[in-house]
C-alpha cells in the first residue's frame, strides 16, 4: 500500500489518539510513528527503537486501540516494528485477547417481542435463555426475512448477559464470522499470522454461549464450513448452547456440507411464521408505543392490510404515517395513513417517496457520487453516507431489507440491518447526525 493511502487511513486514527492521550505522551511518542502496512485488521506503525514500543505497549495501548476503533477507517487494532527490523515488536502484554466489538441491540429483547402466532418459538428461545446447554442444544430458528429472527436471538442474548454475567455469549452475525476467519486464518501475511489465526479460533471456542446469524452465508466457503464444523463439535461436546438462524431449514441448506445439516438438525428446529392479522396489529401498537405515538384502531387496521409477511416492511409503513405526522402537524388519520403511503409530499405533489430519491438526497447532501455510495469501497467518507441511506429507506420507505439492499449495490439484509442500527446509536448520542437526518428528510420530503 502506497504511503498516500496509509496516510488517508492512519490521519483520522491519529486524530482520534490526540484527543485522548495527552499532549507530553503524544508529542514524545506518538508523533514519532510512522505507517508502513496494513495487516487484516491490524496497522503496523514504525517506532524508533525497543524502549518506545514497550513503552507504548505497556501504557498506551489500550488508549490506542480505542482511538483506532472509533476512527471507523476498516481496522481495528495495531502492531509494532522497530525502525530497521522486520519482526513484529513482541512483549508480554503486546496483544490483547482477540475480542470483536460487540453488536448487539439492546432493544431487542423479549419484552419488545410479539409473539403473536409464533408463541412457540418464542418459549423454545426464552427456555434456552434461562437454561443454556440445558433442553435444546442446538437451537436452530429459521424463516424469511424481517420476520424476527435477530430480534429473538438478540433477546436470548441480552437476557444471558443480564441474568448470568459469568456466562461469555458471542454474537455473530454469519457475514462477520466469514469475514473474520477468511482476513485472519487464510489471507493474513507476517510472522504472527499462524498465533492469530488461532486466537480467533480460540476465541470462538471459548464461548459459554455462541449465535450466529443467518448461517446460509457459509454456503461454497468450504474452508470456513471446515473451520465452522470444528468448533460447533467443541462446543457441543463441551456442554456449550450453539443457536443458529437461517433462511432455510437445515434439510434445505443444500450447499452446506451434509454433516453440517445433519448436526444442526440434531436439536430443536423452529420456523418463526409469518405474522397473521391479529400480530400484525399487536405488532403496530407495540411499534407505536416505542415511538410514543397514539394510533387510532383503524389506522392499525388499515396499516395492517395488504402489508406483506415482513415485519419490517410493516414497521416502514408505521413510521411514514407517524413522521407525516409530526412534519405536518396534523393528527393520525387514515386519510393522513393513505396519503403518506401514497405520496412522497401530501401537500405539495412533489411525486412518490423511491429509492432514487432518497440516493439523490443523500449523496447531494454528503458530496459523494451515486457510484461511490453503491460501490464497495470502505472509506469512512463513503461509509456514513451509505449507512445514512440505509436507514432512510428502512424509514421511509416499505421495502423488504433484501430489496433495500439491492438498491445499494446488492448488499445483504444483515448489512443493512446493521447500518440502520448503527445510524439509530449515534442519533442517540450525535446531536450532529440526528440533525443531518432531519436536514435530509426535508430535503427528501422538499418541505
Amino acid at each position: 500500500m502506497d504511503s498516500s493511502n496509509l496516510d488517508f487511513i492512519y490521519n483520522p486514527i491519529r486524530e482520534k489518539m490526540k484527543e485522548n492521550i495527552t499532549y507530553i505522551m503524544f508529542s514524545t511518542y506518538i508523533d514519532k510513528l510512522k505507517p508502513v502496512e496494513i495487516d487484516g485488521r491490524y496497522i503496523v506503525l514504525e517506532t524508533v527503537s525497543e524502549n518506545f514500543a514497550e513503552l507504548i505497549t505497556n501504557t498506551l495501548a489500550d488508549k490506542m486501540r480505542d482511538a483506532i476503533i472509533k476512527a471507523d477507517v476498516g481496522v481495528s487494532d495495531f502492531r509494532l516494528v522497530v525502525k530497521g527490523s522486520k519482526e513484529y515488536f513482541s512483549a508480554p502484554q503486546e496483544e490483547m485477547p482477540y475480542s470483536p466489538p460487540n453488536n448487539l441491540n439492546k432493544r431487542f429483547t423479549f419484552d419488545t417481542f410479539v409473539a403473536g402466532n409464533n408463541q412457540f418459538v418464542v418459549e423454545a428461545a426464552k427456555d434456552v435463555a434461562n437454561d443454556p446447554a440445558g433442553a435444546y442444544n442446538p437451537l436452530f430458528i429459521y424463516g424469511g426475512t424481517g420476520l424476527g429472527k435477530t430480534h429473538l436471538i438478540q433477546a436470548i442474548a441480552n437476557k444471558i448477559i443480564a441474568d448470568k454475567p459469568n456466562l461469555k455469549v458471542i454474537y455473530a452475525t454469519c457475514e462477520q464470522f466469514v469475514n473474520e476467519i477468511i482476513d485472519t486464518m487464510f489471507t493474513a501475511k507476517g510472522p504472527n499470522a499462524r498465533e492469530r489465526g488461532n486466537k480467533l479460533r480460540q476465541y470462538y471456542r471459548s464461548a459459554d454461549v455462541l449465535i450466529i446469524d443467518d448461517i446460509q452465508f457459509i454456503a461454497n466457503k468450504k474452508a470456513v464450513q471446515e473451520e465452522f464444523f470444528h468448533t460447533f463439535n467443541e462446543l457441543i461436546s463441551r456442554g456449550k448452547q450453539i443457536v443458529i438462524t437461517s433462511d432455510q431449514p437445515p434439510k434445505e441448506l443444500t450447499a452446506l456440507e451434509e454433516r453440517l445439516r445433519t448436526r444442526f438438525s440434531g436439536g430443536l428446529v423452529f420456523d418463526i411464521l409469518p405474522p397473521n392479522y391479529e400480530t400484525k396489529i399487536a405488532i403496530l401498537k407495540q411499534k407505536a408505543f416505542e415511538k410514543r405515538s397514539i394510533v387510532p384502531d383503524e389506522v392499525l387496521a388499515f396499516l395492517a392490510q395488504d402489508s406483506g409477511d415482513d415485519v419490517r416492511t410493516l414497521e416502514g409503513r408505521l413510521t411514514k404515517v407517524i413522521f407525516a405526522a409530526r412534519l405536518h402537524e396534523t393528527p393520525i388519520t387514515v386519510a393522513l395513513a393513505k396519503s403518506a403511503l401514497n405520496e412522497a409530499v401530501p401537500e405539495s405533489g412533489g411525486g412518490e417517496i423511491t429509492a432514487s430519491n432518497i440516493i439523490t438526497a443523500v449523496t447531494g447532501f454528503y458530496g459523494v457520487t451515486r457510484e461511490e455510495l453503491v460501490g464497495k469501497c470502505k472509506k469512512k467518507d463513503l461509509v456514513v453516507p451509505r449507512q445514512v441511506c440505509c436507514y432512510l429507506m428502512c424509514e421511509l420507505l416499505s421495502l423488504p431489507l433484501m430489496s433495500i439492499g439491492k438498491e445499494l449495490g446488492n448488499r445483504n439484509h444483515t448489512t443493512i440491518l446493521y447500518s440502520r442500527n448503527k445510524v439509530e446509536e449515534m442519533m442517540t448520542v450525535s446531536d450532529k447526525m440526528a440533525k443531518e437526518i432531519d436536514d435530509i428528510k426535508n430535503i427528501i420530503l422538499k418541505k
